[in-house]
């Protein structure tokens, strides 16, 4: 009776893994995703909207219009990546906005929905606009393969018993907000930040270059970037940008292999 019982409880738990699935567009991984699309989305908007009210914008026009050129290019690139593989339903209901906030930490970041911050202090380590498009990149790869989802629902099904969202938030408000926070690299200042695996890092790698070159920058800067990152110091620290994306030369060399693929949607900008 016992191993009856034990078996109906594996294969429950097999047949919710399953329907809980969903697939990472362009690697192909299967990943957990127990939030629904429209619950991260409405989420992401009403956080990201808290947060501009708490921060400041960046005054300096130049560096501000570089930002969201530089994400509508990107925008762009993904949308007519998604069309052209007939995955536009990836994209429904994003409202993408790119944002320049005042704040001297190395970091940068991207909702679910097209919702993009970067600090000023990262721009010491992007140089220039085509630097800029790795780093917006590379976030935009994290939402566009719902990571953040990801570690979501892996929280709320070891912590919770697989339960909702909406529940998770009724029960336990503030730790389930922290996480969601710190789940899109928002949170240093929260005290602590939730590392991507680097599976995850790698994925964001991958579909970041994609992006990139399709929006007409030269995939191949991407390694001049992260050889500066892994070279750069704050004291003893390194950026907050490199707390949660490790830099390394296994990653630079995975990066090498990918560029032959990403040269493919490159065309340089007129």
């Amino acid at each position: 009776m016992k191993f009856f019982k034990s078996s109906a409880i594996i294969l429950f738990a097999l047949t919710f893994f399953i329907l809980s699935c969903s697939t990472v567009p362009i690697t192909g991984r299967k990943q957990l995703n127990l939030v629904p699309h429209e619950s991260m989305l409405s989420m992401s908007f009403e956080q990201y909207d808290q947060f501009l009210k708490k921060h400041k914008l960046s005054a300096d026009k130049k560096q501000t219009q570089m930002v969201k050129r530089t994400g509508q290019r990107i925008q762009t690139a993904v949308e007519q990546y998604f069309t052209e593989n007939r995955m536009s339903y990836t994209l429904r209901n994003y409202k993408w906005d790119f944002n320049l906030v005042e704040n001297k930490e190395a970091n940068a970041w991207c909702m679910p929905g097209g919702k993009v911050v970067i600090y000023t202090g990262i721009l010491q380590y992007t140089k220039d606009e085509t630097g800029l498009a790795v780093v917006m990149s590379h976030e935009i790869g994290h939402a566009i393969a719902g990571h953040g989802n990801e570690r979501m629902s892996q929280f709320l099904a070891l912590q919770m018993g697989g339960t909702a969202l909406s529940t998770a938030l009724a029960s336990q408000p503030s730790e389930t907000q922290k996480l969601w926070m710190t789940a899109f690299g928002v949170g240093a200042q929260l005290g602590f930040i939730l590392p991507y695996s680097r599976i995850q890092e790698y994925e964001a790698d991958h579909l970041g270059l994609i992006f990139m070159a399709k929006a007409g920058y030269d995939p191949e800067s991407a390694l001049d970037f992260w050889d500066r990152m892994s070279k750069k110091k704050e004291g003893n620290q390194p950026p907050v940008f490199l707390s949660t994306h490790p830099s390394d030369a296994m990653r630079i060399r995975k990066i090498k292999e990918l560029i032959p693929e990403a040269r493919k949607y490159y065309k340089k900008a007129r």
